[in-house]
């Protein structure tokens, strides 16, 4: 009780573009206030009600967002439909906190301040028993439900704490921050990303299906990494590490791994979900200027997505924020059959016509920033915070393989992502007349 389940609940389900469900608000609906059933017919019949709806919302087939109550746990009917048909995640509060927002109201488990503390530090390890994730607000839980942690200094301890791993990185990355660790090196960015990489990956593997990759390095490690352990032995699992500011804030959330061909980027891959992402801040000390302002493209994408200014936050909570919006769209379409996570394509289909352009030479960054410039002009939008922020220069590649690039992009087909404003993206069409155009004022003349 006090926790705010519902609050948190309902906006983790606008985000995640799910139903959401409160349980006490059903069980009221259905038979009445649940102080007249507390005093009518005690807590034991009350918790029959509570098990019975909570068989029919976990039972069903659609996805929800489901808000427990605080003694839910407590019947074991319960605890077994969570562990075979749920998530869960322990939203904390204090016994202070909780009591100053139940303390006086008519919940018949909040009538006494004692009791209450007693009740709640009595449920504490049930709490801890049933829970696969630990949160404190809305970006919390969608960050636990993607199994992604801030963990600051943690790249080494994982690392230390799973033995068993096998690394698989980025050749400068590992000499800067884990020299002397056994691993499978690779080269770094986009180089990394090609079938001769991965066959020499598959070749080298020595493990059985117990085998776990940890994939250490930037978006294309990750990338790269993930479609090596999707189709190593049929598949086996993998966790990401991303050591680049790219990585954490999108590139290793979502599950989406993949390789280049010739004529573009990503053309071979699969959905294969790491089963967890670590996220280290402080690995990115060691940045260099440029890397940083290319992550800072996905960072300005994620805030004009969500119409939040989240690039003017701390670092850290920057990289928190920007992680749970990409995990909210994920889990509203993980496989993308819905077309909800096309919104994070926003200037992509641009900066992946400029990258194989370049023969991949151009940074992915800086080819996302000029891609948003593109795409804040086609919305009639002001450009300021991409020209400040990520101050995008002209490039100079072939136009004319930059726009069969473009048309041959998986996204390019005449679809592209605008925003009608901050905060409300759209996926439209445009002609190739409008899409040359916008294509061609990217390019050094």
């Amino acid at each position: 009780m006090g926790a705010g389940k519902t609050t948190v609940g309902r906006e983790v389900a606008r985000l995640t573009k799910r139903p959401f469900v409160d349980l006490d608000e059903e069980l009221e609906r259905r038979h009445g206030p649940i102080a007249r059933i507390f005093e009518e017919r005690g807590e034991p019949e009350f918790r029959v009600l509570e098990a019975q709806l909570a068989a029919e919302v976990l039972g069903g087939d659609e996805l929800s967002v489901v808000a427990l109550g605080g003694g839910a746990v407590t019947t074991e009917e319960i605890r077994g439909f969570l562990d075979l048909r749920a998530f869960t995640v322990w939203l904390q509060v204090s016994a202070d906190q909780a009591w100053a927002r139940v303390g006086g109201s008519d919940r018949p488990l909040a009538r006494d301040e004692g009791d209450f503390r007693r009740l709640h530090d009595g449920r504490q390890a049930l709490y801890d028993a049933v829970a696969e994730g630990q949160a404190e607000d809305v970006d919390g839980v969608l960050l636990a439900a993607l199994e992604l942690e801030l963990w600051p200094g943690g790249l080494t301890a994982f690392l230390d704490e799973n033995p068993g791993l096998t690394v698989v990185g980025d050749e400068h990355v590992l000499a800067l921050h884990l020299p002397g660790i056994a691993a499978h090196s690779v080269p770094a960015g986009e180089a990394a990303k090609t079938l001769e990489v991965a066959q020499r990956l598959w070749t080298d593997l020595r493990g059985g299906r117990e085998t776990t990759i940890a994939a250490v390095g930037g978006g294309s490690t990750t990338d790269l990494a993930g479609f090596v352990a999707s189709n190593y032995l049929r598949g086996v699992p993998w966790v990401a590490l991303p050591t680049t500011l790219t990585g954490q804030v999108d590139a290793a959330i979502g599950g989406k791994t993949g390789i280049d061909l010739p004529g573009g980027k990503n053309l071979v891959g699969a959905f294969h979900f790491p089963y967890a992402v670590v996220l280290d801040p402080e690995v990115l000390a060691t940045l260099p200027p440029r890397e940083r302002r290319a992550g800072m493209a996905e960072v300005v994408k994620t805030g004009l997505l969500a119409g939040r200014t989240v690039w003017e936050l701390p670092e850290e909570e920057t990289i928190r924020a920007c992680a749970a919006y990409k995990a909210a769209v994920v889990l509203s379409d993980p496989y993308e059959t819905e077309g909800r996570r096309t919104a994070l394509n926003l200037g992509h289909t641009f900066a992946h016509a400029l990258e194989a352009a370049s023969g991949y030479e151009l940074p992915h960054g800086e080819a996302v920033a000029l891609g948003l410039l593109a795409a804040l002009r086609l919305s009639g939008l002001e450009t300021g915070v991409v020209e400040e922020i990520l101050q995008p220069r002209p490039v100079r590649v072939d136009p004319e393989a930059a726009w069969r690039a473009l048309k041959r992009d998986k996204k390019g087909e005449g679809v592209f992502v605008l925003l009608e404003e901050p905060g409300r993206p759209h996926v439209t069409t445009l002609s190739d007349a409008d899409a040359r155009r916008a294509l061609e004022s990217l390019l050094a003349k």
